[in-house]
């Protein structure tokens, strides 16, 4: 039994739960990953056996719950500071929380119109204006950070830190529903999906026998 356990929804669906075991990953611990199979009868009361908010994820390290994906990040810094969750430089590292904390309260438009699935393939979705403006948000915030912070990687900061883990759905969408990108935005998008360990959890997602009608297209 690992130190750690991480309490994760379907991997097809939960972009929460993908942003915390990312964390968790680049951390470097070792954990073991129980997963909840979301909107089934039984859900709630198995989450709650886990997660007192009743949501994933959820973060277990003896006696210690964490159950807030920002938090687990936080937790996961202090517990393994050689692994520069955040960046070591003090601006880089207060933009870096920033545009964090920017994608766990806001963007509400884009969560609710592109719905993270990670199977689907949709082409010719009309895109409202309001996604559209969150979206160019979220670009200018990659392509500034990139210019600003990037030097020495390919990530927002250089090295993969919380900030990039906290963006990994929004790639997987814009990949989901053929939204072009170009210039920097572009190339920050592919090196995250080329991330190994993005990569792992989309081969997982395309094998789960789950399927919630209510995101499929």
């Amino acid at each position: 039994m690992a130190e750690f356990t991480i309490y994760i929804g379907n991997k097809n669906y939960s972009s929460w739960s993908l942003r915390a075991w990312l964390m968790a990953k680049a951390s470097g611990i070792e954990f073991d990953e129980v997963l909840i199979p979301l909107w089934q009868d039984e859900t709630r009361a198995e989450l709650l056996r886990h997660s007192p908010s009743g949501k994933v994820p959820a973060l277990r390290h003896g006696g210690v719950t964490v159950w807030e994906s920002l938090a687990i990040g936080e937790y996961l810094a202090e517990q393994r500071p050689a692994a520069r969750l955040w960046p070591k430089d003090s601006a880089a590292r207060a933009i870096a929380r920033a545009i964090s904390h920017e994608m766990h309260a806001g963007f509400v438009n884009l969560r609710r119109e592109l719905p993270m699935n990670m199977r689907a393939r949709v082409e010719g979705r009309k895109v409202a204006r309001e996604v559209t403006v969150e979206l160019d948000r979220i670009l200018g915030m990659w392509r500034d950070c990139r210019l600003r912070f990037g030097v020495g990687g390919e990530f927002l900061f250089g090295g993969f830190t919380i900030a990039d883990a906290m963006y990994a759905p929004v790639v997987s969408r814009l990949r989901t529903y053929g939204i072009a990108l170009d210039g920097e935005a572009r190339a920050y998008a592919d090196a995250v999906w080329a991330y190994p360990t993005l990569k792992e959890w989309d081969a997982a997602a395309r094998a789960e026998p789950m399927v919630a009608e209510q995101f499929e297209f």
